[in-house]
C-alpha cells in the first residue's frame, strides 16, 4: 500500500489520519516513512491501549494524537487543520460513504490530500462525494484499496 501511496503524495512531513486505527500499524508505518504526525481514531478501549503502548515503545508519543472516539463523531467536528493522507479501514461490512462526506464537509482535506479506503475485494467502490476524485484501485489478495485525491476542496 505505501508504495502506491508514495507515488501520489509526499509522506515526509505529512499529517496522517488513521481512521478505524485498530492496533495503529498503518499509522506507525506512516511515521516510519517520514510522516510528521499521525492522528489515530479508534473507539475500542483495548485497541486504544495497544496504540498508546506501541507509541511509547517506539518513542513516538510526541508525534501521535490518539482519539478514543467513534469515527463519525470525530469527523463531525471541525478540523483543526487539513490532513495530507487519510486512511480508512473499517470493518469490511461497514460503509464508508458517510465518513467520506464528513471528510469533505468539515475541513479535513486540503487541495492535495489523498484518501485511501481499504475494503474486501467483493465490496463496491466507495461513493466518492464531490471534492474527491478516484485515482487508483489496487487489489492485494482479498483486500482492495481505493485511492482518491481531494479536488476543489473549499
Amino acid at each position: 500500500m505505501f508504495g502506491s501511496l508514495e507515488s501520489l503524495v509526499e509522506l515526509s512531513g505529512a499529517a496522517f489520519l488513521d481512521l478505524y486505527a485498530g492496533s495503529g500499524a498503518i499509522g506507525f508505518e506512516a511515521l516510519s516513512r517520514g510522516a510528521a504526525r499521525v492522528t489515530f481514531v479508534e473507539r475500542d478501549g483495548d485497541a486504544v491501549k495497544v496504540i498508546r503502548d506501541n507509541a511509547r515503545a517506539l518513542g513516538v508519543e510526541a508525534a501521535c494524537r490518539i482519539e478514543a472516539v467513534g469515527v463519525a463523531k470525530f469527523l463531525g467536528r471541525p478540523a483543526a487543520g487539513a490532513m495530507d493522507v487519510v486512511f480508512l479501514d473499517p470493518p469490511y461490512a461497514q460503509s464508508v460513504d458517510s465518513d467520506l462526506r464528513l471528510l469533505t464537509a468539515h475541513g479535513w482535506l486540503g487541495p492535495e490530500s489523498v484518501v485511501v479506503v481499504e475494503r474486501d475485494t467483493r465490496s463496491a467502490e466507495p461513493e466518492w462525494p464531490s471534492g474527491l476524485e478516484p485515482v487508483a484501485h489496487k487489489v492485494y489478495g482479498e483486500t482492495g484499496l481505493w485511492y482518491a485525491r481531494a479536488a476543489d476542496v473549499t
